[in-house]
């Protein structure tokens, strides 16, 4: 079996050129939103929009790429793979492919957006009480240690073996990975205000009058977990919840909940 690899980019400005290009020729109706920033070669940054069916659909697919930046490489390579098929939709259904969210990360091969940002972790309200990581502001030292050495690095190791001695190897992974709001210079900060690429999202959300319609999907494009190649449906609501039980409705019992058990396999996955 061959496979087309040509959907997938060498750089963001590829990337897009290939999505405008696939959007335009499967006849989709485009926005595009500019960033504020410029990439490594004084490139214009943009988000680009593709809508395919009818404007008054009552259900909607929506993905995204680049949440994570660098990611967007694999979330890119599988929208314009899909545009290129010039799908032909049900009479209700709509898709809104919504390519680049976070152009400078994607651009700049990094992870967080223009601010450093962890865009995972910026959808919050930020008029109330931000949520509390106290076991990041323990280990903050030792998640990103000061002293990139031997010595340095050992301690730090066993300063996090010593945490989840204490306190449980899910507590130190929520330490490390569950977000923080206290070190913007640490791992996973979701900033102090709603970044560019949020208020893109939502702008795009609105103009689109996605949260007008009838059923949504989202299925949001991740890498970096599992076997080379595999790609995992993963959601993160509460076990036996509407959301949880419609995923599996949806995408079949393969589907992961985060909320109950840490991803494991996946390189590419949708949440």
């Amino acid at each position: 079996m061959t496979f087309d690899l040509t959907c997938f980019a060498s750089d963001y400005a590829a990337a897009r050129s290939r999505f405008l290009d696939a959007a335009r020729a499967a006849g989709a109706l485009l926005e595009s939103y500019r960033n504020p920033r410029s990439g490594p070669s004084g490139e214009k940054l943009w988000t680009d929009a593709a809508w395919l069916g009818r404007e008054d659909a009552g259900k909607v697919l929506v993905t995204i790429s680049a949440t994570h930046g660098v990611e967007g490489f694999c979330g890119s390579g599988s929208q314009i793979d899909w545009l290129d098929l010039r799908p032909r939709l049900p009479d209700d259904v709509a898709v809104l492919a919504i390519h680049a969210i976070n152009p400078h990360g994607f651009a700049w091969l990094r992870r967080v957006t223009e601010e450093g940002v962890d865009l995972n972790r910026n959808h919050v309200d930020f008029s109330k009480p931000l949520p509390r990581n106290p076991g990041y502001v323990e280990l903050a030292d030792a998640i990103v240690p000061q002293e990139w050495t031997e010595a340095g690095l050992v301690a730090a190791d066993r300063r996090m073996q010593d945490y989840a001695r204490i306190h449980g190897i899910d507590a130190l992974r929520i330490a490390e990975s569950g977000g923080q709001y206290t070190h913007p210079d640490g791992l996973f900060f979701g900033g102090r205000e709603p970044t560019w690429s949020r208020l893109t999202m939502e702008k795009a959300m609105a103009d689109f009058a996605i949260g007008e319609r009838q059923l949504v999907c989202m299925v949001d494009y991740h890498t970096g977990l599992g076997p080379y190649g595999y790609g995992e449906a993963m959601i993160a609501d509460m076990p036996g919840s509407l959301p949880e039980r419609r995923a599996a409705q949806w995408f079949g019992e393969s589907v992961t909940n985060g909320a109950t058990a840490p991803p494991a396999r996946t390189p590419s996955s949708v949440s």
